[in-house]
């Protein structure tokens, strides 16, 4: 599990054990689903990482929901993470973290297109050997809260854990041109083992 489960399920616990002592078995039973579902939630799963030099894996689970060419040529890929996702996140690609910034904003549906502009997000520019990748951690409607548990100059390992987005959210990862992209709307898609591309 994440990390952060402890500072939401313990609290919880607590007040399960609380009403069990108290005599109140439905509140109990209530508190004792309420934490099994948190725990269920901040889940880690082990992830087989594809080998591979030239490869940029998903950041995250969920669906592909936009796949959107840019301007210069880069692409861009939406992944929506649902309530029942798993929402650690994870490092496309093998590099070094360049840039973390923290951009404050609006809490629109993830889904939303408008979301990958307006809403509150982390974003990571990861520098690796064959080009650079900027991961977007985006807040939801229900999801207030981005969290990435790495600093400017750290390495990091493709498919390694970066970060954290809590309840319901959106990741989108831009890749440069020469990225050859191997997913389509509607895929859906696992963080460290999906393929999203390939450097040509």
């Amino acid at each position: 599990m994440a990390r952060d489960v402890y500072k939401f399920c313990i609290p919880v616990f607590i007040l399960c054990v609380l009403f069990f002592i108290l005599s109140c078995p439905l509140l109990a039973v209530i508190c004792l689903l309420l934490a099994s579902f948190i725990c269920y939630f901040f889940r880690n799963p082990k992830r087989e990482i594809p080998p591979g030099n030239n490869l940029v894996v998903s950041p995250a689970d969920g669906k592909v929901v936009k796949i959107l060419e840019l301007p210069d040529g880069a692409t861009t890929i939406s992944i929506f993470l649902n309530i029942f996702n798993v929402h650690v996140n994870r490092s496309p690609i093998s590099g070094r973290l360049e840039q973390l910034e923290y951009k404050r904003g609006k809490f629109k549906v993830a889904f939303d297109e408008e979301a990958s502009k307006v809403n509150e997000q982390n974003i990571l520019t990861i520098s690796g050997e064959n080009s650079t990748v900027v991961v977007r951690q985006i807040a939801g409607l229900i999801a207030r809260r981005v969290i990435c548990w790495k600093k400017p100059g750290d390495s990091l390992d493709r498919g390694e854990l970066i970060g954290l987005i809590r309840f319901g959210s959106r990741v989108d990862v831009t890749v440069p041109e020469r990225v050859r992209i191997q997913v389509k709307i509607g895929d859906r898609v696992r963080g460290g083992s999906s393929i999203l591309g390939e450097y040509a």
